[in-house]
């Protein structure tokens, strides 16, 4: 499966809730991957533009964009940018195709 980084920061809104009723979100991260038939390698919190990350296992970019869109609509985020993982193998695989490639750049014949 691939394995995709969901960045997120919180609300002001749900920072405001944590901090009267702190909880570990990782059982509620973890049921709602496995929900998207992945499975969650691990959620971290860090300081900086986003206020944490979550590493997961999921089927394909079907199952990260609906994981993505559901967790938005809740409001509970300000930001949340999902990116797809590459292992080393998967680029060189991918270089092997993009050295067949023709390009032209614009402007030039």
């Amino acid at each position: 499966m691939p394995l995709y980084l969901v960045q997120f920061a919180y609300s002001s809104e749900t920072w405001a809730r944590l901090l009267k009723n702190p909880e570990d979100r990782t059982t509620a991260t973890e049921s709602m991957v496995r929900q998207s038939g992945g499975r969650l390698v691990g959620l971290y919190y860090h300081a900086g533009e986003y206020d944490g990350f979550v590493l997961a296992d999921l089927p394909d970019d079907a199952a990260a964009n609906a994981l993505a869109m559901a967790t938005a609509s809740s409001g509970a985020m300000r930001l949340l940018k999902t990116t797809r993982l590459y292992s080393p193998s998967e680029v060189v695989e991918t270089l092997g195709k993009a050295a067949r490639l023709q390009y032209r750049p614009p402007g030039k014949k």
